[in-house]
């Protein structure tokens, strides 16, 4: 998104946090005409063991091709060519609708009914990330191997066969977003065509009913999967596929942020308003439990949380909500409780009137070691750069594995799903000429932070037999385990309509895949969540 976490380089996993605008520059001009030609899509074949089950399946690595508009997206083939009809002067490019060429690849169980196996469709978020993340370490049939919590060496890197690969339950769809990864834009405005949070919702809409025309879908059980900002993407997704006559069998959400305001640097946007610093400290007092920088170091990771959670919800936000009328003897023993929880000097809580925001927590925890506190990934630790700045200027997760998952990436669509020759595969679209992702939902969030608990809440209401799993870390400062549980609590459904979210956290970061001691749990809720309810149930 235009305001993401700091980073070094802003194409880790979804990126969903707060970081500085990106530059703008102008977009190329004139605008790029939709090609004639499309490079035909390759079909491989392969098998895996997951799950201890041997599945074989067909890989189809290509593109489908979706205009930014309902009319226009009509009167384009399912072989991105323009129809007939259409009568598009392609030698005026800089008058050619919008369109969209979204690369995919997709796995395929052979032998299987279309009605009897369930599709996912995956994604990362950023916005602008490529969705190599989930796709070479979550759920496809091979996974690149990473040193977790460290920096890995150099290449070469090792990619091996995914014992924990989804496909023992469903096929699936991983989607790289318009300018992300082998996708492109063309036309005129193609930025602002396809790069903000409904123009991005409508592209996937798009994508997924011809998709589903294509490969004969239509009657499989479907599922979303987005991480990060890909579970903003699904909230808004899942709504327009509902308003547009599909109903999904489950959204899952891993790591999610549907209120920016929730978000452990929201206060930023939001002055004045203290939720931000309630619901990151259990995540803060998570880290700090991790590197053991607490002055007394609690038995266990979840007894401890619970009591941090109730504090945070209770004694720490009634403080706060008092403002100045608190006084200096109750501050001073809020600051000394807040120390035994997130392991900060005392003096340096009172200086931050007792708020302190991602950056700064990740600044300080380890500040006397020389060390920076990992953002999306707090486990992960490295050298400061600044040690008299006040704020963590980068993240040490995405710097210490970005190398291995473009390099597996690149690797294996070329050498293994034959795909992309003389092409080049984009981590992320942030920071392209004209990129800047337009936050605005409407006009719902004009001044405020973007908000779409409602999209989710519609599609819940309109669908009530849908069901929602929500997944996460326990050391996240990006998208905050407590947020978002706080998050789908507070949705304006029934109350009935609760009982159809699920929750699972796990004593890893906003990857949870990068720690594979997690791996067997991840992969048998995400698939146990599958298989309960693709009849409907």
């Amino acid at each position: 998104m235009k305001k993401l976490v700091f980073l070094a380089l802003a194409t880790a996993s979804c990126f969903a946090q707060q970081k500085e605008e990106p530059p703008k520059v102008p977009a190329p001009a004139p605008a790029a005409a939709m090609p004639v030609s499309v490079m035909p899509a390759s079909e491989t074949e392969g098998s895996v063991t997951a799950n201890g089950q041997r599945v074989d399946y067909k890989a189809v690595a290509g593109t489908l091709t979706v205009a930014a508009d309902d009319a226009h997206d009509a009167q384009i083939a399912l072989d991105g060519s323009w129809l007939p009809e259409a009568h598009i002067n392609l030698e005026k490019p800089e008058e050619a609708p919008a369109t969209a060429r979204i690369f995919y690849t997709a796995y395929f169980k052979k032998g299987a009914k279309a009605e009897e196996r369930p599709v996912t469709f995956l994604y990362n978020g950023g916005p602008g990330s490529s969705t190599m993340w989930l796709h070479m370490g979550s759920f496809g049939p091979k996974r690149v191997i990473t040193n977790d919590t460290h920096h890995d060496p150099a290449a070469p890197y090792k990619v091996t066969e995914n014992a924990y690969s989804l496909l023992d339950v469903s096929d699936v769809v991983f989607i790289d977003m318009p300018g992300a990864g082998f996708s492109r834009l063309f036309g005129k405005d193609k930025e602002k065509s396809f790069w903000g949070i409904d123009q991005d919702a409508h592209a996937f809409d798009r994508f997924i009913r011809r998709f589903l025309t294509k490969y004969s879908r239509w009657n499989s059980p479907k599922y979303l999967f987005g991480e990060s900002y890909g579970t903003t993407r699904s909230a808004v997704l899942s709504n327009m596929l509902q308003n547009s006559g599909i109903d999904l069998n489950g959204v899952i959400l891993l790591s999610q942020i549907l209120n920016f305001a929730d978000s452990a640097d929201g206060s930023r946007s939001g002055p004045g308003s203290d939720m931000a610093y309630v619901l990151s400290l259990p995540s803060m007092a998570a880290t700090a439990f991790y590197h053991h920088k607490l002055p007394s170091q609690p038995a266990a990771l979840e007894p401890f949380l619970s009591e941090v959670e109730h504090f945070a919800t209770t004694d720490y936000l009634l403080a706060l909500a008092k403002g100045a009328d608190l006084s200096d003897t109750d501050k001073r023993a809020v600051a000394e409780k807040l120390h035994g929880y997130i392991g900060l000097p005392v003096d340096y809580l009172l200086r931050a009137d007792l708020r302190v925001n991602g950056g700064g927590f990740s600044k300080m925890l380890q500040l006397g070691d020389g060390l920076t506190t990992g953002r999306l990934d707090s486990r992960y630790a490295a050298p400061d750069i600044d040690p008299l700045s006040s704020e963590a200027e980068y993240d040490p997760q995405g710097q210490a594995i970005t190398s291995a998952y473009t390099t597996a990436i690149n690797s294996y669509t070329r050498e293994t799903l034959k795909y992309g020759d003389q092409m080049t595969y984009k981590p992320s679209a942030y920071g392209d000429p004209g990129f800047d992702w337009d936050m605005r939902k409407g006009f719902a969030n004009f001044g405020r932070s973007t908000n779409v608990m409602t999209d989710l809440a519609n599609c819940m209401k309109g669908n009530p037999k849908m069901k929602v799993m929500l997944l996460g870390g326990y050391f996240d400062l990006g998208t905050l385990y407590f947020g978002a549980e706080y998050e789908m609590k507070h949705l304006q459904i029934p109350a009935a309509l609760q009982k159809n979210i699920s929750y699972h956290f796990y004593e890893s970061g906003h990857m949870v895949y990068l720690n594979e001691s997690i791996m067997k749990r991840f992969h048998d809720d995400t698939a146990e969540f599958i298989r309960s309810t693709q009849n409907g149930r």
